[in-house]
C-alpha cells in the first residue's frame, strides 16, 4: 500500500468514527458530499459540526434532555442565523472537557470561517434535498479574514540558510553531532521545498519513483488526491542526486521502503520532523522571522513571480485552484511592477 493509500485510509477510519458520534442524519450528509470533497476536507466538517451541536446541547433550551443522537432534522429547523452568530462569538474561547481534563481553546478568523463553512455546508445540503424549509446559515455573514504579511526569505536569506544547512557551523554541539549524518539529506530536502514550492505534505509523500532526472521533474500527490509533475533546476537535481547515492545504500524500516526522505530511524519522514529540521536551520538564519515549510513556499513563489511576472503561471506551479488566491498573496509585487511600468510607456521624447 502506497503512503497516499494508507493516509487516505486513516482519515476515512477517522471520519466513520467521528460520523457515528453525530445526529444519525449526518450519514446522510456526509455520505452525499464523499464525491465532492476530500477525506481531509469532511473530517474537518466533522470535528466542527460535532463541536456546534455539543454547544447546542447546552445552550439551547429547546433540546433540554436529549443527547447528540437524539437531535433530528426538525431540531435542526429551529436554529436560527443568531443561534449560529452566538455560537461563532463562544467559539473565540471555550473550554472542552475529556478524560476529566479541561482544555482550553481558541479560534481565530480563519478557524471561526472554516466552522461556519461546515454549517453552511451542512444546511445546503439539507435545504436542496429539501429535508429543510430554511437555510439559516446562509444569513450569517463570513467573519472577515484580516491577512497577515506574508513571511518569506530575501534572497540572501536563502543563500544564508543553504549555506549552513550544508555547513551546520551555527548549530548546536549536540545537533553538530546529528548533522554529519543528516546534512546530505538535510540540503536535498530543504533544496526541494525552495527549490519547486511544494507543500509540505506533498514532500512527505514522495517515494524514490516519484523523481524523474531524465525530465527534471517530481510526481506530486496534491490536495484533492490530483497527481501533479512539479519540474526542478539544476540546484536541485544537483541535491538530489547527491543524496540519493547515500538514500540507496540505507535499509529501510517495514514499509518505508519506497519513500524518497527517511529520518534516522530509517522511516518516512514525518510532517513534524520536518517542521522542525526547517526550524532548527531556519533559527541560524534570522531570528525575526517564524520559517517553516510554508514560508519556504512562499519564498519560492516570490522569487517566480519576480522572475516572470505571471501570476498564472505561479498558480499552476504552486497548485492554486483559483488564481485569486495566488494574486492575494502577491499583490504587493504586482502594485509594485504595476508602480514601475507608469514609465515604461513615453509620450514624447526627451
Amino acid at each position: 500500500m502506497s503512503y497516499h493509500e494508507d493516509v487516505k485510509i486513516s482519515f476515512i477510519r477517522k471520519l466513520r468514527q467521528r460520523v457515528l458520534e453525530l445526529p444519525d442524519f449526518c450519514a446522510d450528509y456526509f455520505a452525499g458530499i464523499e464525491s465532492s470533497t476530500g477525506e481531509k476536507t469532511r473530517l474537518g466538517y466533522a470535528t466542527d459540526l460535532q463541536i456546534f451541536f455539543r454547544y447546542l446541547l447546552e445552550f439551547e433550551p429547546w433540546l433540554d434532555g436529549k443527547t447528540i443522537h437524539d437531535i433530528t432534522l426538525s431540531d435542526l429547523e429551529r436554529v436560527t442565523a443568531g443561534d449560529i452568530e452566538r455560537f461563532l462569538n463562544y467559539v473565540s474561547y471555550y473550554t472542552t472537557s475529556s478524560d476529566n481534563q479541561e482544555t482550553d481553546r481558541q479560534n481565530g478568523e480563519k478557524g471561526k470561517a472554516r466552522k461556519l463553512a461546515a454549517i453552511r455546508s451542512m444546511y445546503k445540503y439539507f435545504y436542496r434535498k429539501e429535508a429543510i424549509q430554511a437555510d439559516p446559515a446562509m444569513l450569517v455573514t463570513t467573519p472577515k479574514i484580516h491577512e497577515k504579511n506574508i513571511i518569506r526569505l530575501d534572497p540572501n536569506e536563502m543563500a544564508r540558510l543553504l549555506d549552513e544547512v550544508e555547513s551546520g557551523q551555527k548549530l548546536t554541539t549536540h545537533q553538530q553531532a546529528y548533522h554529519k549524518y543528516t546534512q546530505v539529506r538535510d540540503l536535498a530536502l530543504i533544496t526541494t521545498l525552495l527549490g519547486t514550492g511544494i507543500r509540505i505534505s506533498e514532500c512527505v509523500g514522495l517515494d524514490i519513483k516519484d523523481v524523474d532526472f531524465d525530465n527534471n521533474g517530481l510526481r506530486i500527490v496534491r490536495k484533492g488526491g490530483n497527481e501533479s509533475i512539479v519540474y526542478f533546476g539544476s540546484e536541485v537535481r544537483k541535491a538530489l542526486l547527491a543524496y540519493l547515492v547515500q538514500r540507496k545504500q540505507m535499509v529501510a524500516a517495514q514499509g518505508h521502503e519506497e519513500a524518497l526522505f527517511l529520518s534516522m530511524q530509517k522511516k518516512r519522514l514525518s510532517v513534524r520532523a520536518i517542521e522542525n529540521l526547517v526550524d532548527k536551520y531556519s533559527k541560524t538564519v534570522t531570528s525575526l522571522k517564524h520559517i517553516s515549510p510554508h514560508k519556504l513556499r512562499s519564498t519560492y513563489g516570490t522569487a517566480l513571480y519576480n522572475e516572470t511576472g505571471d501570476i498564472y503561471l505561479v498558480a499552476d506551479v504552486l497548485g492554486h485552484k483559483d488564481v485569486n488566491t495566488t494574486r492575494k498573496h502577491y499583490a504587493h509585487l504586482e502594485e509594485e511592477r504595476r508602480r514601475k511600468a507608469a514609465d515604461a510607456v513615453k509620450l514624447r521624447e526627451d
